[in-house]
């Protein structure tokens, strides 16, 4: 009788938080790869523990918070942990009776190849591509709906402003605002292309270029919002939300999501850039309230729902960019400083997508998982 095996190292790569970054973090300094770290094997699983096999993570601008130990909405990652990261992967071995061998789930299981875990996840539905519970129908699909819906609070025929709109959360929150709400949308992107693909789409309204050759931020947002800003989603902060708040009008709204402009802003004497026009709030009677995702965790499945309801009709469009393997994360994740990612940043732990799906395919139909020592088998 020949038995299908999956087999899992006792050791593997991840990627761990060596010291806390100064500005940009820095592959192999900062953020360091560990080709040995621990793997809980099968046998030694708790009750309610599982062990999964990550296929993709999830990059984020937030993770730059999360490398700082300023006091934050969530505790800094500890030096020399595996850094913090969303991931989706495939169950290879269970003890928890929420899910068992094959079942996709998506959680918190850090910079890793595989991860233990027990609480904090959610099963990924067999008819949902699994890239898309870190996208669409993930965190960056929930920050995009609640911010919307319970944050900015948008009426028919609003103008809104969106910064960073050719960004994950930033293309959804300009569909959202624009498809569901009926609202005139004005983006904020850097570059012709990302531009383009706003307007080509049917994303936007109107688009801002902030890097091109000639832009003047201030005239240009000007020019684009003739009769002021009712509502205003702000992803980078600086310069662009001081503008925002001269534009506002009565009763206008902020919903401030990041401040991606001055997360790397922490070189010795470098001040960040704090609004100067926070009186128009006063002026205007208007509103501006940040938020995190997580304080909307006991709705989650309320957004899924309408998400998956938006997309299916056609009312959401999304974009993808995922480069291979976890060994590149570390540098792949400035991309999102620099505008240098389009769409949804997502690292596929393996070189291919054929690897991914190998793997998943391996461990459904496996009836036996072994373990074995990745350094022996090399001599």
């Amino acid at each position: 009788l020949c038995m299908s095996r999956f087999r899992v190292p006792t050791s593997q790569l991840a990627i761990r938080l060596a010291r806390r970054p100064v500005g940009l973090p820095k592959a192999g300094v900062d953020l360091v790869k560990d080709p040995r770290a621990h793997v809980t094997l099968p046998e030694k699983l708790k009750q309610g523990q599982f062990l999964v096999r990550n296929l993709y993570l999830s990059l984020d601008p937030a993770m730059r918070g999360w490398m700082s130990d300023a006091k934050s909405y969530i505790p800094p990652v500890p030096i020399n942990d595996v850094m913090r990261g969303g991931c989706v992967g495939v169950v290879v071995s269970s003890k928890n009776e929420r899910v068992r061998q094959g079942d996709i789930v998506q959680g918190m299981f850090g910079w890793q190849q595989f991860a233990t875990a027990e609480a904090g996840f959610f099963k990924v539905p067999e008819e949902i591509n699994p890239t898309l519970a870190l996208g669409v129908l993930g965190m960056t699909g929930y920050t995009a709906y609640f911010g919307v819906k319970d944050v900015l609070q948008p009426e028919q025929g609003n103008t809104v402003l969106v910064s960073a709109a050719a960004g994950a959360v930033g293309s959804l929150v300009s569909q959202i605002c624009k498809n569901i709400y009926g609202c005139r949308v004005v983006g904020i992107a850097g570059g012709e292309e990302k531009c383009n693909w706003l307007l080509e789409n049917n994303l936007v309204d109107e688009v801002v270029d902030y890097k091109s050759p000639k832009a003047s931020l201030w005239e240009d947002i000007k020019a684009a919002t003739p009769k002021g800003i009712d509502r205003y989603f702000d992803n980078v902060g600086g310069e662009t939300l001081d503008i925002a708040l001269r534009r506002i009008n009565k009763f206008g709204r902020i919903a401030v999501c990041g401040a991606i402009s001055q997360y790397n802003l922490g070189e010795p004497g470098v001040e960040l850039y704090g609004p100067k026009n926070y009186y128009q709030l006063l002026i205007k009677s208007a509103t501006m309230q940040g938020f995190v995702v997580f304080d909307f965790a006991a709705r989650y499945k309320e957004a899924q729902t309408d998400l998956v309801k938006w997309l299916s009709a056609g009312q959401l469009q999304h974009k993808e960019h995922i480069v291979d393997g976890l060994g590149q994360a570390a540098e792949s994740l400035n991309l999102l400083f620099k505008g240098g990612n389009k769409g949804k940043l997502l690292v596929r732990i393996d070189d291919s997508e054929s690897e991914t799906q190998e793997v998943v395919d391996s461990v459904r139909k496996a009836s036996q998982i072994e373990t074995f020592d990745p350094v022996k088998s090399k001599l």
